[in-house]
């Protein structure tokens, strides 16, 4: 995928989360199955920053249980970022994920490295694997040598249902040649109607994506949904030389 087109969904999914990041919010109020899994892996005195934190429910949830370390959240869209930064004890920023690499001096200010950083149902809007990979790196530098990054992705091409808002790339001007494999445009139908942009990832594509950026994956599973399979969470290590 050449850098025109990534910006340009890139582009897709700013419009949609400022035009729709209210109505989002309020479909996003419960924590997952596979999130509640993975709140389990934190010990209450680590660290954790967030990418993509959305409302800040998880963070939330990790203060309302009396964690005792920094949280930090980062987003892009003010309008999700007004509904987190209601959260007593939690820190937000605006920070756009496709240039984290540019805020990393700033975020190793905080706090220094990171024992967890999280990363959930973000990854999978970000196009091109030039620009997963540089965000991927961000997050290594980012953590503790003995740190975790947790991730998930959304999985919606096990559902029936939301394999029908799959919409062809000719409603946002782009052709079907100049996606990525696994690449799908979907539509929104709350609040009106809008457009996503989104990436189906495998655990094998995401496999390679830790090993190009020296990470090994320590744990995978499937969870969330009525069939327990619309997330795919990963867990992964910075390798030790």
């Amino acid at each position: 995928m050449d850098q025109n087109t990534a910006q340009r969904l890139l582009a897709i999914n700013r419009e949609f989360y400022d035009r729709f990041g209210g109505h989002f919010s309020a479909t996003r109020q419960r924590i997952q199955p596979g999130v509640r899994r993975a709140l389990n892996l934190i010990r209450e005195d680590d660290s954790v920053l967030d990418l993509g934190c959305g409302n800040g429910n998880f963070l939330r949830e990790l203060h309302e249980r009396g964690h005792r370390a920094a949280l930090l959240g980062v987003d892009f869209s003010l309008p999700l970022l007004r509904d987190a930064e209601t959260i007593p004890g939690v820190e937000f920023r605006a920070v756009d994920l496709s240039m984290l690499s540019a805020h990393l001096d700033q975020l190793l200010e905080i706090q220094g490295r990171w024992a967890v950083v999280t990363m959930f149902a973000t990854l999978h809007h970000i196009p091109s694997i030039e620009m997963r990979l540089n965000i991927l790196r961000t997050v290594h530098s980012l953590l503790k040598e003995d740190g975790i990054f947790i991730l998930s992705n959304w999985q919606f091409l096990n559902s029936e249902k939301l394999k029908a808002r799959i919409q062809p790339w000719g409603r946002a001007g782009i052709s079907d040649q100049e996606v990525d494999e696994g690449d799908c445009l979907l539509d929104w139908r709350s609040g009106g109607e809008g457009l996503r942009y989104a990436h189906q990832f495998t655990a094998q594509e995401l496999s390679g994506l830790a090993e190009q950026v020296q990470m090994s994956v320590i744990d995978s599973f499937l969870s969330d949904g009525d069939g327990g399979n619309l997330g795919l969470y990963q867990v992964w290590s910075p390798l030790k030389y």
